[in-house]
């Protein structure tokens, strides 16, 4: 073998998915396994969308507050010029989360693990509010070394949670939010979803009346 294919193999890398519905904790599991490999003494960087605005562009932050400084990105084609030649070949794994809003992330995906021996970890939603797939998260999974399916707690019963209900009748697919626009729910309360919708819609008129007669 020659000292070109040597380095060819040498510089294999891996991809793990971490996917589920929202509030499954995804975001909270890619950060623990990036800081993780950073305790291991291994170079890491966070990525995620410019799109995702909700906590700031500086920062990936879980639902609880935990945070970590990433690049906010609209295509992740353009990560290894942004951070430049020397400082990419240095880093050894590529956090990315909410990944489903990156259009080009089977091919970065590729180029990074099969051609730049980085470890990638991507953390996304699986589906949309409709069950269908988002994005590129599902093509990158036969790429993948490992897939890690969270599930969340039905807001409705308790159950296990696979799907995410948007709680209004948006239809656009990237309706970017929090527990104010959707809830995790189970398979019977997501089929249920219109009288999960109207049950919301009482809770809601219910608590505001009761603020206004509060108030008078």
């Amino acid at each position: 073998m020659d000292h070109r294919s040597m380095a060819a193999v040498a510089a294999v890398g891996e991809i793990h998915v971490i996917t589920g519905p929202m509030f499954a904790g995804k975001t909270t599991a890619l950060l623990r396994r990036i800081q993780a490999e950073s305790a291991n003494g291994r170079t890491v960087v966070m990525i995620k969308s410019e799109k995702d605005t909700r906590y700031g562009l500086d920062s990936v932050v879980t639902h609880d507050g935990v945070k970590m400084p990433c690049w906010a990105l609209n295509e992740l084609s353009t990560f290894k010029a942004k951070l430049g030649p020397e400082a990419y070949d240095k880093i050894n794994v590529i956090g990315i989360d909410e990944a489903q809003f990156f259009k080009d992330l089977y091919d970065f995906c590729c180029n990074a693990a099969d051609q730049d021996g980085k470890t990638v970890v991507i953390a996304g939603l699986d589906g949309d509010y409709l069950r269908r797939g988002f994005g590129s998260v599902l093509d990158v999974i036969p790429l993948a070394d490992s897939v890690t399916k969270l599930t969340a707690r039905c807001e409705l019963c308790g159950k296990r949670a696979f799907f995410t209900l948007r709680k209004t009748n948006e239809t656009n697919t990237e309706l970017i939010g929090g527990a104010d626009l959707y809830m995790p729910v189970c398979r019977k309360h997501y089929v249920n979803g219109q009288v999960v919708l109207k049950a919301t819609t009482n809770v809601l008129g219910t608590a505001t009346a009761c603020l206004i007669s509060m108030d008078h």
